[in-house]
């Protein structure tokens, strides 16, 4: 690797200024690597314009979305490394598309405190039945809706990650009985008990909140289907932290209507969501438009920190941090 990289950083304006790796925001995160600055060249491009005569001579990229049929061409001679501004790289699938040798690294890890905020606010608000309370005030009823304490229910946390994990910790705080499902099926110290995947049809009757933080892949497509929301009790509350397609919003919404279940999302598909989807007027459910865990003030900042020590890595030659499986897809 020579001495000095470039790094192209193409935006995405439709993503808003949350998600802007601006020149400033640059600046600050690069003050924090007094050896890195002249060992980089920076190119910052938005939505495309600059993008494919940048790539000609880039080393490594940042950015959420991009020209990839552009880089499966040959278009980016030079890449090592892309970086891709979030956790989640499912828009990114197949990877059929990234060079053999180029590596792809994620946001994982990097929502962490404001994310353990949202999931741990979505179980108490569920736990008060707070989708029940909002549907009664939209229809102007007087409807008292009692609740017990949250000590000592259950919580399947499906995709005990660096979310699932922080999720776990708090929900320990709060009293409850931690049941996760990870691939791995390896141990989590806040985690009371811990199954594979499989085990997923046996645990959802024991669960009084379901909480989705799981990556989307090929294999997890509708992962809580109508089969699947039809196990979970009378009265139990969804949380869909993760992406939307790991679960049949079409199948929840006929459970939400019959008063079935209670449900927080923060994902969907389309986004945005479209005025015209039944959602929106769903009883017993709150939606959150996708912003449960991207600080508005720090979380690109932290990401260029991510990005800043993988480039030195880079230009040591040592592994990447936060590497993207290409047979997991996360």
């Amino acid at each position: 690797m020579s001495k000095t990289i470039h790094l192209h950083v193409e935006n995405n304006r439709a993503m808003g200024p949350v998600f802007e790796a601006s020149r400033p925001r640059i600046a600050e995160a690069l003050s924090h690597y007094p050896g890195l600055a002249d060992r980089l060249h920076i190119t910052i491009g938005y939505d495309g314009a600059s993008f494919a005569r940048n790539m000609k001579t880039a080393d490594g990229l940042f950015s959420w979305n991009f020209d990839r049929a552009m880089i499966a061409k040959g278009g980016a001679p030079r890449l090592k490394w892309i970086h891709a501004h979030g956790a989640g790289v499912n828009h990114l699938l197949p990877l059929d598309w990234l060079p053999k040798g180029v590596t792809l690294t994620n946001s994982r890890g990097i929502h962490a405190e404001k994310a353990d905020e949202y999931t741990a606010m979505a179980l108490l608000m569920l736990n008060n039945r707070l989708p029940e309370s909002c549907t009664s005030q939209r229809l102007k009823r007087w409807e008292q809706t009692f609740s017990s304490s949250i000590v000592g229910k259950t919580v399947l946390i499906i995709g005990v990650g660096h979310i699932g994990g922080g999720a776990a910790r708090w929900a320990k705080r709060f009293g409850l009985h931690v049941i996760g499902i990870r691939r791995s099926g390896r141990k989590h110290p806040h985690v009371d008990e811990m199954h594979m995947p499989n085990k997923l049809h046996e645990l959802l009757p024991r669960a009084d909140f379901v909480l989705m933080t799981t990556p989307h892949t090929s294999a997890t497509t509708h992962l809580l289907g109508a089969k699947e929301l039809k196990l979970m009790k009378k009265g139990a509350g969804l949380v869909n932290y993760s992406r939307a397609s790991l679960v049949d919003y079409e199948a929840l919404r006929k459970e939400l209507n019959k008063g079935r279940l209670m449900a927080m999302l923060d994902v969907f598909d389309p986004e945005p969501l479209p005025r015209s989807s039944p959602l929106w007027h769903t009883p017993n459910l709150i939606i959150t438009p996708h912003c449960s865990s991207d600080d508005s003030e720090r979380y690109t900042l932290k990401t260029l920190d991510l990005v800043f020590r993988n480039a030195e890595r880079l230009i040591a030659g040592k592994p990447l941090v936060n590497r993207v499986d290409r047979n997991k897809e996360y």
